[in-house]
């Protein structure tokens, strides 16, 4: 023990790095989780950069209000696997654009949330079996897009 404490000038920047290393990862793991339309956006912005443009189809735009779930009775099942809340409106309905596009002779069917992009898509003039431009990941086809903030796939 003398002999630790006799070299205290040697241990002194080990303990420094040591409580720099715990300070950091006290901060790592304290930090706020991403808000669920913060990741939507970085999503669109990747897809935007990245994306490849192919020619898809609109399905429907419909109204969807996250009680509907629970009205069909699989509301434990959906709360259970779901990481984030999702975003809504100010009057609670999200607005999804469901629409399909095919890439290598693989079809895609999703939807895209569009609740924060309303005005950019004019839901007015908008109708099933529309064609549109949606932009794709090439590293992941199922990842995709008709909008995003400066981008509109809509014609």
């Amino acid at each position: 023990m003398k002999e630790i404490l006799n070299d205290w000038h040697e241990w002194l920047p080990l303990a420094g790095i040591a409580l720099l290393a715990i300070v950091a990862i006290i901060f790592w793991l304290r930090r706020k989780p991403k808000n669920p339309g913060d990741m939507e956006r970085e999503r669109r912005a990747y897809l935007n950069r990245v994306g490849r443009i192919v020619e898809g189809q609109i399905l429907e735009i419909a109204d969807h209000t996250p009680g509907e779930a629970a009205a069909a009775g699989d509301s434990k099942a959906s709360e259970l696997f779901q990481k984030h809340p999702t975003a809504t409106s100010p009057n609670g309905i999200q607005k999804l654009l469901h629409y399909t596009y095919s890439i290598s002779g693989v079809t895609y069917e999703t939807a895209q949330d569009i609740t924060g992009l309303d005005l950019r898509a004019h839901l007015s003039r908008l109708a099933a079996g529309q064609t549109a431009s949606v932009k794709y990941d090439p590293s992941n086809p199922s990842n995709s897009i008709l909008l995003a903030d400066d981008w509109s796939g809509l014609h």
